[in-house]
């Protein structure tokens, strides 16, 4: 469960209000875990603010893993779910799982409950409690058919990789068709809406500094709408005999990703993508994740080293600022 001052740190927003027409609304909600920040421009009744705060509680309660009354927690239960929304998300995990070589998984919830990320009792299981849940995981045990998801054996699956920025996808469209600009922050995902006020100016992220996470390492500018996505192994962890334990997964060990990145920070066009992509890329490590972008044209990403240094993708190089950079070319 994360605090509110580490999520609006996580990617910091480096906002200031603006007079007149650049006057804006802050809202906070707590939802899908994590605390969330809705700043919106010219909302003045606070009709979007309401009509975002009721979705994002009612998707919670439809995606929830550990609600009794949720379409996830039935499906994990039973076996198998008709809820057209489970199936939406289902479909597009399977195709983030083939695209990213199965580095995303939501199959992977088995073993989040195996080292005690689901309850916070963290543990380190014995090899041959690791190696039963692996045989859990997997998108072969996933089926999908005429309107009908249904889930082999002791298959769970957990959308956490993917629910908030399937929310803000579907925040940006309304807020759009509403005519209403402004920056929601859901937990580690930023989405922008619009250009920001008064003087369709860019708007400005912070990336949290890994190491000491009251700070940020670097700045993006942002124009128009975004999700800005962070994934990093600071954000939940445990520590064992001096080993980090974070709560990024490795689909293929069932365990902790250990990676020789600490943050992984995805722009994109939609808020799904960057969500799924920044756990991906960050359990595929810096080179994999640099050859990944290389061969996509849908995302850009900031890359922090265990070492600390920054790998930027060319798209990106005149967006970062405040910090000294690598640039990942084509």
């Amino acid at each position: 469960m994360k605090r509110l001052s580490a999520i609006l740190l996580a990617l910091a927003l480096l906002l200031t209000g603006c007079a007149g027409d650049g006057a804006y609304t802050d809202t906070t909600l707590y939802a899908m875990d994590t605390a969330m920040n809705l700043r919106l421009y010219d909302d003045a009744d606070g009709a979007a603010a309401a009509w975002l705060q009721q979705y994002l509680t009612q998707l919670d309660d439809t995606l929830s893993v550990t609600k009794k009354d949720s379409a996830v927690w039935a499906l994990n239960n039973t076996g198998r779910t008709e809820d057209a929304l489970v199936c939406e998300l289902l479909q597009q995990a399977l195709l983030l799982t083939e695209r990213t070589g199965g580095a995303l998984d939501v199959t992977v919830y088995p073993a989040v409950q195996l080292w005690g990320f689901t309850g916070q009792v963290y543990q380190v299981p014995a090899p041959e409690q690791t190696q039963a849940v692996l045989e859990r995981i997997g998108s072969s045990h996933v089926h999908l058919s005429d309107g009908e998801a249904t889930l082999d054996r002791d298959c769970q699956v957990d959308f956490g990789a993917l629910a908030k920025g399937y929310a803000a996808d579907q925040c940006r469209a309304y807020l759009e068709e509403k005519g209403v600009c402004g920056v929601l922050s859901l937990g580690g995902n930023v989405q922008t809406v619009g250009e920001k006020p008064p003087f369709h100016q860019s708007w400005t992220v912070g990336i949290q500094n890994p190491d000491d996470p009251q700070t940020y390492l670097a700045t993006l500018q942002v124009k128009g709408s975004k999700a800005i996505v962070t994934s990093g192994d600071y954000q939940r962890y445990f520590e064992s005999d001096g080993v980090r334990y974070c709560h990024i997964f490795d689909p293929a060990t069932a365990e902790p990703v250990q990676s020789d990145l600490r943050s992984v920070t995805v722009i994109a066009d939609s808020g799904l993508l960057a969500d799924g992509l920044s756990t991906a890329l960050f359990v595929m490590g810096l080179d994999g994740a640099a050859t990944f972008w290389q061969g996509s044209d849908d995302f850009e990403a900031v890359l922090v080293a265990d070492d600390g240094t920054i790998y930027v993708t060319q798209g990106l190089q005149d967006a970062v600022s405040d910090c000294t950079f690598t640039v990942i070319p084509r």
